[in-house]
């Protein structure tokens, strides 16, 4: 599909109004919407599905055992925060939107120009820009200040890039003067709005007398983008092809579809147990009532059953039941969890020591729903360049026809005999430096001083520009097509006929220039030598060239072949028409550009080599060890060579050299080779896989193509073995493809990266991490959680990841345990109030307890730390518990219920024999059985609670003293059905002895036992902790030693129940020393500690069943 812009459009012409006008508008919900559609979304979910269920069944008095307003309150209260929220975010959009429509533009009506709101733009409309004007709408450009029809924009809105980028006018707008620009007319011919920002495939047509309809094909380089900002350029005059939210960032605007973490989909699982045990308990109840009504009640002439009963009498008791059950699933956990994920993410914002000093830039968590699952990342795929290292580009040393110049520890522009070469004029040399200095898109501008300052879009081209700057050819301008260099005292020329640019298929850039000296037509090229070598002349050499290649990724260095070739006139006209055509198609445009450039891309003269290097980070390599410690396995994917990712590897710790490490190479052109070399590699695996060594594959891209397609299975179960592997040319949609292939196998996978081509593998990961970096924000924009360095991953994993998981297991746990609590005590009232579904609590009681004085304790919970900061760093084997879901399971779940079960039968046997019966109103025993729970759950949480603020102690003691403070209030209300209770119970000292006995019963059991697995059965935590507790500096494993027998003796009878689909697993050990082994199945140990000769060379592997 396609449409047609007509220029200088009027109302007349046959697209007017068909398009949509330039109004942005971001916003979720209008005025006249907003509740239907924000209570369209919120009963989309089944847990609010069932509350208005039952809030519904609550308002039919015959069976509600207690007031609506029981459930009707809470209801109404979650709904109206979530309401609220959203229409504050709705707000803030619409305030960002309002700023941006009525941004006041000049454009060009019917030939006049008039200054009209940037909302009121149409498709078609001729739009004026100033300098330093931000962009309302895509424009193609027309014309420009500059006399060879050149803009500079700024794109950083887009792609983060603060590079100056150029702009140029199409060529059948060349030579139109400034006063007919605003009588121009004609047509564009261009694809339906897409999100593509690099891409646009469209013609021009001008109208006579312009032009007489030639075609003129049109690229994103004839296009500036909404949001973009003119640059030193004084004007520039486009005509608008989309505009409001069918631009190309309107179109790449949305909600990205929300990430469901594990421990939610844990959450979820164990609701859906509790649903059927509640129904189970509800069926059963609902029976046993009607049993007890048609051959006890009947003969209690009290109770006046009538003889002859309704049709639906008997659902009346179950339904009774299945109200008075309802609150079995705390309707107050989505609220709860959404509330502290927003603290957990701001925590991320706030922390100060995550903040890049050197670009002042803080971490961001964008994300703000899967903080606990950094906690349990299992698989970390990171990029390397920019990412791993720095992206700060540095020329060391290249290979010019043969000869080498500089050396490892040396630099090439200062080596003498370059110097002497390029003073003395060689060929070889001068056209080795003009293909640096012109093969390229870098943009050289003059600072106030007069230096050369240049814009380049790419590290590498702005480091080969400087080296050959610095080597005496200084490209000092750029002028339309014309390129000026200075070689030693000598001025050159070059006019820019065809730019062939760079893809990730041809991994290589060449530019056709013809020398205005003598008029030569020359192409000049650089790319990978997997790009170049291969297109070398029949008669040349090139093993000198990749001996060079080989060596210098040996040393870890970036390389880049350079060629030229001298073109005929007639060869290179009869190319130009074709790559013409190839330009003006709309359909497949690139692939056939990419067809034609490799017509002219042969017979190369191969020049040499360049070598760069970029260097590490601080702090890599002891992030990775420290992580690996953890238990993360670690995938390297990158578009380098594969002998430079490999030493990189080496440097980072990512690998480990031999004896103590083993890399196996995955290589081959053909199906059949690939497929032996995959075999071998996964037997070696297989057979290794229980021997402490330190195993990794490598794999370049065109093998990875052919295992993906033909050996799918061999390679998922060699990255399930695998604990780590580095991916060499790859794309961005295989770097995505092996994510895919992680997450398909069970794993929690982080994805981290900072450029454009690393959006597709970090969208793809359960967590993106994106570095904002040299190469623009596209990776941090389209990223959860967003960092300035490498090393703030460390931090973020296992401080905020571990934290964030530790509290939301208990917060989730913790909020069935209270609701399951006072379900209990009703159930257990039901058998002595006739099985009728009675509530033993006030209806005002039960909405507060939900709301209040069970809430605002735990909330404070976002604030504990079981560990310091310093000793989660100095001990990551702990961050096992996380991975594991140690804290938050089946068996730690059953913990809970058990407990809430027990303190339900401590308080009601306690207040019944206190209070039931002859002696009190029923309303008594209820608030005496409300307040055990009250005080019972305020010792749970300080029994939970690690680390004591002056928050958590004034929202636990202060929580009970509202309890008081707003039960004497409304027990002063003649009205409110508890009238005088709480003051008569007060003032009864039997009332407090049974508060105490209450508290002495229910905790003292869990107490007692705490306190013997604390200290006869410690976990590895428990310890740190109590060494925390007792002062001095963290420990080491020797100060921890003496605990390590108690320790085997707690694991080794312990098993876990996991998916059947795994498979033993090898995980860290909870030491220093890198290894445990973690079993899964039924009735299979853990054997976290195993003899001191095997921890010191042996470390984790994770091996999972497909």
């Amino acid at each position: 599909m396609k449409r047609f812009v007509y220029i200088n459009d009027d109302e007349s012409s046959p697209t007017h109004g068909l398009y949509c006008d330039n109004r942005i508008s971001n916003r979720k919900y209008t005025l006249f919407n907003f509740l239907p559609k924000n209570l369209m979304e919120q009963f989309s979910r089944f847990m609010n599905q069932y509350f208005l269920l039952i809030a519904c069944l609550q308002l039919w008095s015959l069976i509600t055992p207690v007031n609506p307003a029981s459930t009707w309150g809470p209801l109404i209260f979650i709904f109206a925060v979530s309401a609220t929220k959203e229409a504050w975010d709705d707000y803030n959009r619409y305030l960002s939107d309002k700023t941006a429509n009525e941004k006041q533009v000049w454009i060009v009506r019917k030939g006049i120009k008039q200054h009209i709101q940037a909302q009121d733009i149409c498709v078609g409309n001729l739009v004026w820009l100033r300098e330093n004007d931000e962009v309302p709408c895509d424009l193609v450009l027309i014309g420009t200040s500059d006399p060879q029809g050149l803009c500079y924009v700024e794109t950083a809105a887009l792609d983060g890039e603060i590079d100056l980028k150029t702009r140029v006018i199409p060529s059948a707008c060349t030579g139109i003067d400034f006063e007919l620009l605003h009588k121009i007319k004609g047509v564009i011919e261009c694809p339906n709005p897409d999100k593509d920002i690099r891409r646009l495939d469209a013609n021009l047509r001008l109208f006579p007398p312009f032009i007489d309809n030639d075609v003129c094909p049109l690229t994103i380089k004839n296009t500036i983008l909404q949001s973009c900002y003119l640059r030193n350029t004084e004007w520039a005059c486009g005509v608008a092809v989309y505009t409001g939210n069918e631009t190309k960032l309107g179109m790449s605007r949305g909600i990205p579809e929300p990430k469901l973490t594990a421990m939610d989909a844990m959450i979820d699982k164990l609701t859906g147990a509790i649903f059927v045990f509640q129904i189970v308990v509800v069926i059963v109840l609902g029976i046993a009532g009607n049993v007890w009504k048609d051959t006890e009640a009947r003969k209690q002439w009290y109770v006046l059953y009538p003889d002859n009963d309704p049709w639906y009498e008997l659902l009346v008791i179950p339904l009774r039941f299945e109200l008075l059950c309802s609150i079995m699933i705390p309707i107050s956990i989505k609220v709860s969890l959404d509330l502290v994920k927003s603290l957990y993410a701001k925590f991320i914002d706030w922390d100060r020591e995550m903040i890049d000093l050197e670009t002042d830039t803080p971490s961001h968590a964008t994300n703000t729903a899967i903080s606990e699952d950094l906690g349990q990342v299992e698989y970390i795929l990171t990029d390397k360049t920019g990412t791993l290292t720095e992206n700060k580009m540095v020329f060391k040393i290249c290979c010019i026809s043969g000869n080498f110049y500089g050396n490892e520890a040396g630099d090439a522009s200062k080596d003498k005999r370059l110097l002497n070469a390029i003073s003395s004029g060689s060929p070889d040399v001068v056209r080795f430096l003009t293909v640096m200095a012109i093969c390229n898109t870098v943009i050289p501008v003059r600072s106030k001083t007069g230096d050369i300052v240049y814009k380049a879009q790419s590290q590498d081209e702005d480091a080969l520009v400087h080296a050959a700057a610095k080597l005496n050819m200084v490209l000092t301008n750029k002028n339309g097509n014309i390129l000026e260099l200075r070689f030693n005292t000598l001025a050159i020329q070059y006019e820019v006929l065809e730019t062939l640019e760079f893809t990730s298929d041809r991994k290589r850039m060449s530019v056709v220039v013809r020398d205005c000296q003598n008029g030569n037509i020359l192409l000049l090229s650089k790319g990978a030598d997997e790009a170049i070598l291969p297109c070398a002349s029949a008669g040349q050499q090139t093993r000198i060239f990749n001996e060079a290649v080989e060596q210098y990724s040996q040393l870890g260095l970036r390389t880049l072949c350079l060629a030229w070739r001298e073109l005929k006139e007639d060869e290179y006209e009869e190319w130009s028409f074709m790559f013409r055509e190839a330009n003006s198609t709309l359909v497949d445009r690139e692939w056939r550009i990419a067809e034609v450039c490799q017509r002219l891309e042969k017979d190369l003269e191969v020049l040499g080599v360049t070598a760069i290097e970029d260097r590490l980070q601080d702090g890599v390599p002891e992030t990775i060890y420290t992580l690996r410690k953890a238990g993360i396995n670690f995938w390297m994917l990158t578009g380098d060579k594969q002998n430079t990712a490999i030493q990189i590897a080496l440097s980072c710790n990512f690998i480990s050299p031999e004896p103590k490490g083993q890399l196996l190479l995955i290589d081959g052109k053909t199906e059949e080779e690939v497929g032996r070399s995959l075999e071998r590699v996964l037997l070696t695996m297989r057979t290794t896989a229980s021997e402490p060594k330190d195993v990794a594959f490598v794999i370049d891209g065109w093998a990875l193509e052919i295992a993906l397609k033909h050996y799918w299975k061999a390679f998922t179960e060699l990255a399930i073995l695998s604990r780590t592997a580095i991916c060499c040319r790859v794309t961005p949609s295989q770097k995505a493809q092996l994510v895919q292939i992680l997450k398909s196998c069970d794993y929690r996978t982080l994805a981290i990266g900072d450029g454009g081509n690393d959006v597709r593998m970090i969208q793809q990961a359960d967590i993106g991490v994106g570095i904002s970096g040299r190469e623009g924000l596209q990776a941090a924009r389209a990223a959860d959680y967003s960092i300035g360095r490498f090393r703030f991953l460390r931090r973020l994993i296992l401080v905020h990841g571990r934290y964030s998981y530790n509290r939301t297991a208990f917060l989730s746990q913790y909020s069935f345990y209270k609701s399951l609590l006072i379900c209990f005590i009703q159930i257990f009232f039901s058998f002595i109030s006739g099985v009728s579904g009675t509530s033993l609590f006030n209806s005002v009681s039960l909405m507060a307890y939900n709301v209040f004085y069970t809430s605002i304790p735990v909330l404070v919970s976002v604030l504990d730390k079981d560990l310091s900061e310093e000793t989660v760093m100095q001990h990551p084997q702990i961050l096992f518990y996380c991975q594991a879901g140690r804290l938050l399971n089946p068996s730690t779940f059953a913990g809970w219920f058990g407990r809430s079960l027990f303190h339900a039968v401590v308080v009601f046997v306690i207040s019944i024999h206190a209070y039931a019966f002859e002696k009190s109103e029923m309303e008594e025993v209820g608030m005496v059985a409300l307040s055990g729970c009250i005080w019972l759950q305020a010792f749970v949480v300080t029994l939970e609670t690690n680390s004591f603020t002056i928050l958590q102690h004034l929202a636990i003691w202060g929580n009970l003293i509202a309890f008081y403070v707003i039960n004497w209030i409304v027990c002063a209300i003649p009205s409110s059905g508890m009238y005088t209770i709480m003051f008569r119970l007060c003032r009864q000292p039997s009332y407090w002895l049974t508060i105490l006995l209450m508290v002495a019963a229910g905790m003292g059991p869990i107490l007692a036992i705490k306190y013997f697995r604390y200290t006869y059965r410690p976990s590895k935590i428990n310890t740190l902790q109590q060494a925390e507790r007792l002062g001095g500096r963290f420990l080491s494993l020797g100060n921890i030693e003496p605990q390590q027998r108690l320790i085997e003796k707690e694991v080794a009878p312990l098993s876990i129940t996991q998916p059947k689909n795994r498979n033993p697993v090898y995980e860290p050990l909870l030491s220093d020393s890198p290894s445990t082994r973690r079993s899964f199945g039924q009735g299979t140990p853990f054997d976290f500690f195993q003899s001191q000769s095997r921890l010191s060379s042996s470390y984790s592997r994770n091996c999972k069943d497909n």
